[in-house]
């Protein structure tokens, strides 16, 4: 036998024993297959947290974690049990070592972030944005982004069963925190999904659909099940994608009869039809993928519809090693029927810059997980650029590893860019996090950020220190979005 950088070995799932916790002690099998008493007994806040954990957790962590949501949390805290019950889920409160284990655990580090988790010098970049993918300014109608030529994104409702870190729609999903309010939607979720299917009726050269949120799982059922039915109506498109975090983080609700039969009908339609339905998932770490995930995504599987595939996200200290993401991979598929899809690099919203990995770890991710999957379940690692869109991490046109930028161009327009003769010839910006650079280019970047202090420094067409425009849509390159401040 070759000795080789990863070994595999199947591994079988196990579903950690929720009665470790003192304040689930009692809690029933029936009851903890029960989507209705997971969604109970969400853990909201320190407070809740503490009667689940008893006195296992130490003070200090508590105090850590409420610390974070007073002056660094761009999401408000919401775990299912299931999720929390994969936390160190080798240790219990009782044991010396389980607020180590809790706080060293991936699963904790992304959702249930805390303050000492963040950088000192640089918690956010001075690029990031609350709509770091700028979704919202190409909203073909209200929470419908038609960024890509034949893809749309339908944002049904701002809502998820479990509310991560490090999410990408900070602005608009979730409760407000201290530090960030949240974007409203104007109209009426009735008349927003009308207004959404009417546009695909009129626009024929979409085909893709990807049915979102927040969280498809918290819409009431046969209110998803109505607009997926209703988009399977349309002619012109061939591909409805789910997208539910819940499948791994609350499995209980797509196990329920309700969901099962409903997904079963809209299965047999779309195999009438000629189109696919799959469900998009996002696990981040091996340990989430239990027996009760398996169960349900096996479930979905045989509605008939395609696929059920997960787009995990890379997080410093959660999946940041080949290792951490083939065990991942190998659960998925081999356990759980899931297909390893996509890897993102996480998007640039602020407070996000301990979890974010260089696109230079990026790539050398990629190349370290090629051959040991099948090809057809080895996932690519992308970055979404603002304003570009999905790119695999070697895609990039160039790349300055000093300053940590990196330059993407793109094939189409977006909406933003209809009459844009030079969209197809700018690049685009995206950045790595400032504490990884060298010291030359952290010093490039303390030097902007204390200009920027100190100046009128404009977002507006202002020509920048690496000889670029810096405002999307001036002439020359598009190489950056917003104007920089501070750090922290």
């Amino acid at each position: 036998m070759v000795d080789q950088p990863y070994v595999y070995r199947r591994r079988e799932l196990t579903e950690p024993d929720w009665r470790r916790f003192p304040g689930w002690a009692g809690v029933t099998q029936a009851e903890w297959e029960s989507a209705q008493w997971q969604r109970a007994h969400c853990v909201k806040n320190a407070r809740q947290l503490r009667e689940v954990t008893g006195a296992g957790l130490g003070e200090g962590f508590f105090g850590d974690l409420e610390r974070d949501q007073r002056e660094r949390a761009t999401m408000s805290m919401l775990v299912p049990p299931q999720m929390l019950n994969t936390i160190a889920p080798a240790t219990a409160p009782e044991d010396r070592a389980f607020t180590d284990a809790f706080y060293a655990d991936p699963v904790r580090r992304y959702m249930i972030p805390v303050f000492s988790d963040r950088r000192a010098d640089w918690p956010s970049h001075p690029y990031a944005q609350r709509d770091s993918l700028h979704e919202a300014e190409m909203w073909a109608v209200e929470g419908l982004t038609h960024r890509y030529p034949t893809k749309v994104l339908a944002e049904l409702l701002p809502t998820c069963p479990q509310y991560c870190g490090h999410c990408t729609r900070m602005d608009l999903v979730g409760n407000p925190t201290p530090l960030f309010g949240k974007q409203k939607f104007a109209l009426a979720r009735g008349d927003r999904l009308t207004a959404m299917l009417d546009y695909l009726r009129r626009t024929p050269g979409v085909r893709d659909v990807v049915v979102s949120g927040g969280d498809v799982a918290n819409l009431p059922w046969p209110r998803l099940e109505s607009f997926v039915a209703s988009l399977l109506e349309i002619e012109n498109i061939r591909d409805i994608r789910l997208a539910s975090k819940a499948l791994m983080g609350l499995p209980q609700h797509w196990l329920s009869g309700e969901v099962r039969a409903g997904m079963s009908r809209l299965g047999t339609v779309a195999r009438s039809r000629g189109v696919n339905i799959a469900i998009h998932t996002h696990v981040n770490a091996a340990q989430s993928v239990t027996p009760l995930v398996a169960r349900a995504a096996r479930a979905m599987l045989d509605t008939g519809i395609r696929d059920v595939r997960n787009q995990g996200v890379l997080l410093r200290g959660v999946n940041d090693s080949a290792g951490a993401l083939l065990d991942l991979c190998f659960s998925l598929l081999d356990e759980a029927g899931v297909m390893p899809y996509y890897f993102y690099m996480c998007d640039m919203i602020p407070g996000s810059e301990h979890w974010r990995l260089t696109l230079r770890e990026g790539q050398s991710l990629q190349q370290e997980i090629m051959g040991y999957l099948p090809g057809f379940a080895t996932p690519r690692v992308v970055c979404d650029v603002p304003y570009v869109g999905k790119r695999w991490v070697h895609q990039a046109a160039r790349y300055d590893t000093s300053l940590g930028i990196s330059y993407w161009a793109k094939n189409y327009r977006t909406a933003l860019e209809a009459d844009d003769p030079l969209a197809l010839g700018r690049e685009y910006a995206y950045y790595d996090p400032i504490y990884m650079l060298p010291e030359d280019g952290q010093a490039w970047w303390r030097a902007r950020a204390r200009r920027s202090e100190h100046s009128q420094y404009s977002e507006h067409s202002q020509y920048s220190e690496h000889g670029q425009y810096s405002e999307h849509g001036t002439e020359g390159a598009a190489v950056t979005t917003a104007a920089p401040s501070a750090a922290g």
